[in-house]
């Protein structure tokens, strides 16, 4: 079955562009803890925080976190999501979870948009799921249960399987990770993910997350000789999500 892309925000650090703004004040007040926290409270901090990542200070933005419940992409898509390696993943496994029942999968607009390879590779579909049932009936006759035979029968599954995940990442590392992964040279599958991420912490965290999105939107584009060529478009993109 045709699985969709689903994103929830799910917790995160209460009051977060307040949290990064003690964070960094306390480097340099000597006030005590609970007057600091009075002060901060007590006044906006957008000006604050604004100056603070216009400065590259951005340590202070790691003790604001975000925890994401992300389901309905491809494992070919979580593999790339996992190299940001400053996160934290809970993935749902293929050794404990059978796919007996059948597995959920993601289908590229390309292929999509194409009857004829649209019903090629639902076919493979079916027949990858037939041949990971048979496999795991073998092995139960075998003697082999459990994760045990799920864990062999996987071997077979493809990269559009569809798996769900848990991701918790702080704000610089949610900043880089937009850098990253908004740019139109990204895979179209993790982009339209980033971009879903990006939206909900907009809303929860609009002056720290303002520019957040690809580099060109600060400057040149840093892809040289690969440059996607499109940087006005990107930026009116971006712009509207505002």
């Amino acid at each position: 079955m045709e699985s969709r892309l689903k994103v929830l925000l799910i917790r995160h650090t209460p009051n977060p562009e307040e949290t990064i703004a003690m964070a960094a004040k306390l480097c340099y007040s000597p006030s005590g803890i609970e007057s600091l926290k009075e002060r901060i409270e007590a006044k906006d901090q957008k000006q604050f925080v604004e100056k603070l990542t216009k400065m590259g200070h951005m340590s202070p933005l790691e003790h604001a976190s975000f925890t994401f419940a992300i389901e309905g992409i491809s494992r070919a898509c979580s593999h790339q999501l996992v190299r940001h390696r400053l996160a934290s993943y809970s993935q749902q496994s293929q050794r404990y979870v059978s796919e007996e029942a059948g597995f959920d999968y993601v289908i590229p607009e390309t292929i999509k948009g194409d009857k004829e390879l649209e019903r090629y590779f639902k076919d493979v579909m079916a027949k990858t799921q037939k041949a990971y049932n048979h496999i795991v009936q073998r092995l139960h006759e075998k003697g082999i249960k459990g994760e045990a035979a799920n864990q062999d029968a996987r071997f077979v599954l493809p990269n559009a399987c569809e798996t769900k995940i848990m991701v918790t990442m702080n704000a610089r590392e949610l900043l880089h990770f937009f850098q990253q992964r908004c740019c139109n040279r990204a895979q179209w599958e993790i982009r339209a993910m980033a971009i879903e991420m990006l939206k909900l912490v907009r809303e929860l965290a609009p002056i720290l997350f303002a520019k957040a999105g690809p580099s060109c939107l600060k400057g040149a584009c840093p892809e040289g000789d690969y440059t996607c060529g499109r940087m006005k478009e990107v930026r009116q993109q971006f712009k509207a999500l505002q």
